[in-house]
């Protein structure tokens, strides 16, 4: 019997971890909200659909089963999930305009996740990867995970790459955005992560040397109210982002990376302009609610039709 058949088709592998939100300037009141990047491009794909899975580890604590239950919710598969008896990743938001924070995970169990102790057979049945966020500048769990990605392009698994720039992203992760960019067939940046990544200020120079590193490579270029850039070879597709009532902007990067996935694994042979237009469309539709909230497939479609 082929025990693989109800396996997921794509995986997040990385970090979920508990956002902890000031309520004001002089508050001393906070609110926590579950979260993580590759975490939420994980639920993105589910909410599309597709049998998808988050691949990491959590504690066992409150935090932990906020972050188990919310998984449950959005119908991702939980054998994925480790739950260990380690203290929870925080991110402290101790300011949100601008946004400023620092994170607490010292030893927590997000860095002790095991990718050998996965559902037997998930590699043959994968199709694609995600990696990206914090997770990849987290010893020893980057490490772990540079390791899973070189593994899976070995197997011919599609691999995506989000960046996703935080401050603790210095120079000693300079390798591993190297590693990653070499390995990914699609890599998702922003002006802000080309900034951050490369510490100075000419944008247009960091984009060429990324690029320079992986040339083969699908470059998915946010440029949040002023859309998005495709980038194959020689070619480029450019797409405007349409107007919205823009309520929350938190989660549209990991919206349109796992939109742009998505339209891959429905129709690969589409022209890169279509898939362009449905990674601009849920980046859009992601804004419409508060937090990362996953857009629905019907609302995306709408919007892309309207470009």
């Amino acid at each position: 019997m082929n025990t693989t058949t109800n396996l997921p088709v794509f995986i997040a592998a990385g970090e979920a971890l508990t956002d902890m939100i000031i309520d004001g300037a002089d508050s001393q009141q906070w609110h926590s909200k579950v979260g993580g990047s590759t975490w939420n491009v994980a639920r993105a794909m589910a909410r599309l659909g597709v049998p998808t899975a988050f691949a990491g580890a959590i504690s066992q604590d409150v935090f932990g089963d906020a972050l188990w239950q919310a998984s449950e919710a959005a119908g991702l598969d939980l054998r994925f999930v480790q739950r260990l008896a380690k203290s929870p990743l925080l991110a402290i938001v101790y300011r949100t305009d601008p946004p400023s924070y620092f994170f607490i995970g010292d030893d927590s169990a997000d860095l002790h996740f095991d990718a050998a102790q996965l559902p037997q057979g998930w590699r043959q049945k994968s199709r694609w990867v995600h990696f990206g966020g914090i997770s990849l500048a987290r010893e020893p769990l980057a490490g772990k995970l540079v390791a899973l990605a070189r593994q899976l392009k070995d197997d011919g698994v599609g691999i995506s790459y989000d960046p996703n720039f935080r401050a603790l992203m210095d120079e000693r992760y300079d390798a591993t955005l190297r590693q990653m960019t070499e390995l990914a067939d699609v890599i998702k940046v922003s002006d802000e992560d080309l900034a951050g990544l490369f510490r100075h200020d000419d944008i247009a120079q960091s984009f060429a040397t990324l690029r320079s590193w992986n040339p083969a490579a699908s470059y998915l270029y946010t440029k949040g109210a002023q859309g998005a850039s495709l980038h194959i070879g020689e070619r480029q597709w450019q797409m405007a982002a349409p107007r919205v009532d823009v309520v929350d902007t938190v989660g549209a990067g990991d919206a349109s990376i796992a939109a742009l996935v998505f339209s891959l694994l429905r129709d690969g042979a589409a022209e890169p302009g279509q898939h362009l237009r449905f990674a601009v469309a849920a980046g859009a539709a992601a804004c419409l609610t508060t937090g990362a909230t996953p857009p629905a497939l019907e609302m995306i479609e709408q919007i892309a039709a309207s470009l």
